[in-house]
């Protein structure tokens, strides 16, 4: 029963954590003139809208289904959803529309780590009157959640399209440096996969996203949880 309520609470927190960050991108270009996403339904809280069938389910399942039984436990966890779609064009402004647009999925990831962080609070001083499973359950669903959208938002900062860091970069780079970004889009998310899965077992110490997770998602966790009021932990 411990591994149901595990999966249940990794499974929850990475659903929220993506389903939000995709909806951020779909009411941000809603919002700045691009009603795309709008029109196909994908400016919504509803997780299935958001879902890719390999990225979502498949893989993440997988990873998570290996790790249990081969160590017991769950260390990482990768996996991506359905974009939403942006038609740069229909931008009320082309360029710093596809930047705001891009940047609001990871500042709605910021904001959800911060405020899953204020939750706790709530839960500690409800904990008397919680039952103890229940109490830890919500905790860690809480840590989950805090983790996720942390993880989630550095990732995506990353300055390679399709990435949404890649995006940004291209709209705030001089046009002919923003070109040759823009053009490692169709072979940004192979170059991801080639980074995270494949070089990892080819180069000895190569662990791209084992450097992104401490070096710089960590200390960003460490943030959140001094401005949501739990001091250094």
């Amino acid at each position: 029963m411990e591994w149901v309520g595990e999966i249940a609470a990794i499974a929850l927190a990475a659903i929220l954590a993506i389903t939000l960050h995709e909806a951020a991108h779909g009411y941000a270009a809603k919002a700045l003139g691009d009603s795309t996403a709008a029109e196909m339904g994908r400016v919504s809280l509803n997780p299935i809208r958001h879902i890719d069938p390999v990225g979502t389910i498949l893989l993440p399942a997988f990873l998570l289904v290996s790790q249990l039984l081969t160590i017991g436990r769950v260390e990482a966890m990768f996996g991506w959803a359905k974009p939403v779609p942006v038609n740069i064009w229909r931008l009320r402004n082309p360029r710093w529309g596809m930047v705001l647009v891009a940047a609001a999925g990871p500042a709605i990831n910021f904001v959800l780590a911060w405020g899953f962080g204020l939750a706790a609070h709530g839960v500690t001083a409800l904990a008397d009157s919680l039952p103890e499973d229940g109490t830890e359950w919500l905790l860690r669903f809480i840590a989950l959640s805090m983790l996720y959208n942390v993880i989630l938002a550095c990732f995506n900062l990353l300055p390679l399209p399709p990435l949404d860091g890649g995006r940004i970069l291209v709209g705030i780079l001089p046009a002919p440096l923003a070109r040759a970004v823009a053009g490692l889009e169709r072979f940004g998310l192979l170059i991801v996969i080639g980074l995270i899965f494949v070089l990892p077992h080819l180069i000895t110490g190569f662990d791209p996203l084992g450097t992104l997770i401490r070096d710089v998602a960590l200390p960003v966790l460490r943030v959140m949880f001094i401005l949501s009021g739990h001091g250094g932990s």
